[in-house]
């Protein structure tokens, strides 16, 4: 084994450039000696304190701090740092499985989707929700997406993975009357807690209607959960608005979307309803 290198063996050996080893060389963490033709040379003493330096370095050490260190090393600086890199990692552990939790939840919504049968009405007792939105008129799918990342963007901290969120939009009204499909005038996303400035989705019965395919059928979709609400004696008593099941975050084949499409109702003869009844489209 030598007991010096060339700059040229030492940057191909630690995948360090020239410019950084000087670097450090300024910062004094290393010292090379000079050869005969006044090239730097680096010592088995520089070569170890470059491989604390990476170490420090992945743990986010800033070379003045690997400098102090490197200068007084002793046992309690070296029980401090591997302290310091238990924390790091446990830390790096709790966020992969925050992940893995994420994508074992998409994991299932995703497969239950691809069960749900389409082109049928179903009554929902649903819960209050709470949500945010951004009010924007939209009439193409890319218009759509980057309102999504607007409203995203704005409200980055109350949601966990884009992918996973629950994003939905109001129809325009003044678009439905004309006969348009695929017109909009806010999205929204539906959060786990409630959100200042946010609202909310009222508790109650929602007529509920999936579809699968493009959004330019959503008139014809919205017209058959009309004929369905009439024949099941509900009356509508909000807007309507879509939520996403599976959308272009998932897959780029339009035939594999799955949307569904919810609209407030209440009961316009009692009589005729029957719980969990559900009509097909």
């Amino acid at each position: 084994m030598k007991d010096y290198y060339k700059i040229s063996e030492i940057s191909k050996l630690y995948g360090i450039g020239a410019d950084s080893l000087r670097y450090y060389e300024r910062a004094g963490i290393i010292t090379p000696k000079r050869g005969e033709n006044g090239y730097r040379l680096y010592g088995l003493k520089d070569i170890y304190k470059l491989s604390v330096l990476r170490d420090l370095m992945a743990l986010d050490f800033s070379v003045a701090q690997a400098k102090e260190y490197l200068d007084g090393q002793n046992v309690g600086k070296t029980l401090a740092l591997l302290r310091r890199e238990s924390g790091i990692l446990s830390e790096r552990l709790r966020e992969l499985a925050q992940k893995k939790e994420l994508i074992e939840e998409r994991i299932a919504v995703l497969s239950a989707a691809r069960t749900i049968r389409a082109g049928e009405a179903t009554v929902k007792n649903l819960p209050e929700r709470s949500c945010v939105r951004i009010s924007e008129r939209i009439t193409r799918d890319e218009e759509m997406d980057f309102v999504i990342k607007k409203l995203h963007m704005k409200h980055a901290d109350k949601i966990r993975d884009l992918g996973n969120q629950t994003i939905g939009a109001f129809f325009s009204s003044e678009a439905l009357a004309e006969g348009r499909a695929n017109v909009y005038d806010s999205v929204f996303f539906v959060l786990d807690e409630p959100c200042a400035g946010g609202f909310t989705l009222p508790a109650g019965e929602y007529l509920s209607y999936f579809y699968r395919g493009g959004y330019a059928q959503n008139a014809a979709r919205l017209r058959e959960l009309a004929d369905c609400a009439a024949a099941l004696g509900f009356r509508a008593a909000g807007e309507p608005f879509e939520l996403y099941e599976i959308d272009n975050r998932d897959t780029m084949l339009e035939e594999e979307f799955l949307t569904e499409i919810q609209m407030r109702v209440e009961r316009a003869a009692p009589d005729k309803i029957q719980e969990n009844s559900s009509v097909e489209g």
